[in-house]
């Protein structure tokens, strides 16, 4: 093994001694929406844009309109 490698297994063994093992959750389980005042304006932002795929399969976002400053934008000061 290289240095490198054993280096970050003993950080990483480290860090279990301490904190735990990692824990996954239950992957069966679906994911639970809060709904609350953040997500619906992240929708709502999210409406302003289509999904483009190009010729070599790449999706990307284009707005599809200029809405201004989004409520989730954090570089706009309320």
């Amino acid at each position: 093994m290289g240095r490198k490698l054993e280096g970050f297994q003993h950080v990483t063994e480290r860090l279990q001694s301490v904190f735990g093992p990692a824990t996954h959750g239950d992957t069966d389980t679906p994911v639970l929406h809060k709904h609350d005042d953040f997500e619906t304006a992240s929708e709502a932002d999210l409406k302003n844009f289509d999904v483009e795929t190009d010729s070599e399969g790449h999706h990307y976002a284009v707005r599809n309109n200029d809405p201004g400053p989004t409520s989730t934008d954090y570089s706009v000061r309320h």
